[in-house]
């Protein structure tokens, strides 16, 4: 895809309309955006219950115990019943309910159950961590090389202008690391341990956050992989697996979900040269080429905390997520007028896509480029 050319006046008009977009769904916002998130909390939390009472509901029927072959297929039907539901749940939990509700997109309710400054969330990453490194930093700067730590997350080759090092030979390894640790990658990202390993930070600069996030991380596991699989005695070893299987179901999901929206072939990355004096015409314009979306039905896009419209989350991070299936038409529309290409497409296409990135940034470079001019 090559450089997209607007002029001052045109940046300004595609902003105003993308604005009056977005100043027409806060106007809207009401009841019906309280229902829904309340439903979804109240679907989440009762699934999560469910999926734990099916996990230890599976316990007695463990062939190990004496019992007959026969209890093999109860056995593993609860136990797949619990993990998958339960690692459902704590999709809903961080996607769907706390990554909105940490955005802010619920405040205007006055309710500190959904308030940015309140609600903490089933995962490893403190809330005010995750509201600096990605609320302030991906969505101000997002694809901005330099500014955006979210390019790479501190340990991936994502873009050409990346300087190569041998050690990103590794960048399948890696990724797939990420992937499987997604919520210690989270968890970890706005601590900066990569500014510790190249001593832009101090360990006594790192230390503090590191402890609230190591704090928040044996909070979670400790309820997960200790209090949970202890109230099963004996069996204590099945309740763990059963949790882990639980999170690797989260953290697989969430990695998919969220480089889909980033890191498919034709999404943009921009110089720190655009940040200087730039309008809010250009951020939107800005927005619309650092992200991708991804094709799906409606549980599709509830899954994935309608991060599969990853466009419309960078154009209105404060926009109940709900709304970003109806407010792509009138984006889409808006960008057909102006040129401005809309990166979409199925969930295999983007996903394709994106480890085809993760290997071949692996690779020595053969020239420098990708950096879309301000």
């Amino acid at each position: 895809m090559g450089k997209i050319a607007l002029n001052a006046e045109q940046l300004a008009n595609f902003g105003e309309e993308i604005d009056a977009i977005k100043q027409t769904a806060l106007l809207q916002r009401g009841t019906r955006d309280a229902r829904y998130i309340k439903r979804v909390v109240a679907f989440q939390r009762a699934l999560a219950i469910a999926s734990r009472m099916s996990i230890y509901a599976a316990l007695p029927f463990l062939p190990s115990l004496g019992l007959s072959l026969a209890s093999w297929p109860l056995f593993w039907t609860l136990i797949c019943a619990g993990s998958i539901g339960l690692g459902i749940a704590k999709i809903l939990d961080n996607m769907e309910i706390g990554h909105n509700i940490i955005h802010g997109q619920y405040d205007w309710m006055g309710d500190p159950r959904f308030h940015s400054k309140h609600y903490d969330w089933d995962t490893n990453c403190p809330s005010e961590q995750w509201a600096h490194s990605h609320n302030y930093e991906h969505h101000t700067y997002t694809n901005v090389l330099g500014k955006d730590r979210d390019i790479g997350y501190g340990i991936l080759r994502m873009d050409k202008a990346q300087h190569w090092h041998p050690a990103y030979l590794a960048n399948p390894i890696f990724a797939t690391l990420l992937m499987l640790f997604f919520d210690m990658g989270v968890a970890l990202h706005d601590v900066e341990m990569d500014s510790l390993r190249t001593g832009k930070r101090s360990f006594k600069e790192t230390w503090p956050k590191l402890k609230q996030s190591l704090r928040k991380t044996a909070r979670i596991w400790g309820k997960d992989f200790i209090l949970f699989p202890a109230l099963a005695g004996p069996l204590f070893p099945v309740v763990m697996a059963a949790n882990a299987v639980a999170n690797l179901i989260r953290n697989i999901w969430s990695f998919t979900i969220i480089f889909c929206g980033h890191f498919p072939a034709e999404v943009h990355t921009f110089p720190a040269s655009v940040c200087e004096n730039e309008t809010k015409g250009h951020w939107y314009y800005r927005q619309l080429l650092g992200s991708a979306n991804i094709e799906g039905g409606k549980i599709f896009h509830i899954m994935s905390g309608n991060l599969s419209h990853q466009i419309e989350h960078h154009l209105f991070p404060d926009v109940p997520a709900h709304r970003y299936a109806e407010l792509s038409v009138a984006v889409r529309e808006v960008c057909g007028r102006y040129g401005i290409p809309y990166n979409t497409g199925p969930l295999w296409s983007q996903y394709a896509s994106v480890w085809a990135k993760i290997f071949t940034l692996a690779l020595p470079p053969r020239h420098t480029g990708n950096i879309l001019p301000a």
